[in-house]
């Protein structure tokens, strides 16, 4: 297992898609400035230090989710906390390279 792997970084592009295919969420966990200055079109913001709680709006979603953060740190938290919760996630990583995936 990679580095890249151990944050859930490596080898996302079938993985995005077969989520996105899926129906997923985009949750992007940076704060509401930063997701102000630039975001996935349709991603909910939920800031990571929100995230527990808002598991049970998740959960309501009933749907996979992707997380995304600027870098992929606060996301590879996020996937974390939800993974706890039994909630389909995945480690989107940063919000532009998730972009560029969700276009190809």
């Amino acid at each position: 297992m990679g580095l890249l792997s151990i944050f859930g970084l490596g080898g996302k592009s079938a993985s995005v898609k077969e989520f996105m295919e899926k129906g997923a969420v985009v949750i992007d966990v940076r704060s509401y400035e930063e997701f102000a200055s630039g975001h996935i079109k349709g991603s909910k913001n939920i800031p990571l230090q929100m995230i527990s709680g808002k598991v049970a709006e998740i959960k309501k979603l009933n749907k996979p989710v992707i997380v995304c953060c600027r870098s992929g740190m606060r996301s590879a938290q996020a996937a974390s906390i939800l993974k706890a919760q039994n909630i389909e996630v995945l480690n989107g990583g940063g919000w532009e390279q998730l972009a560029s995936q969700l276009l190809s």
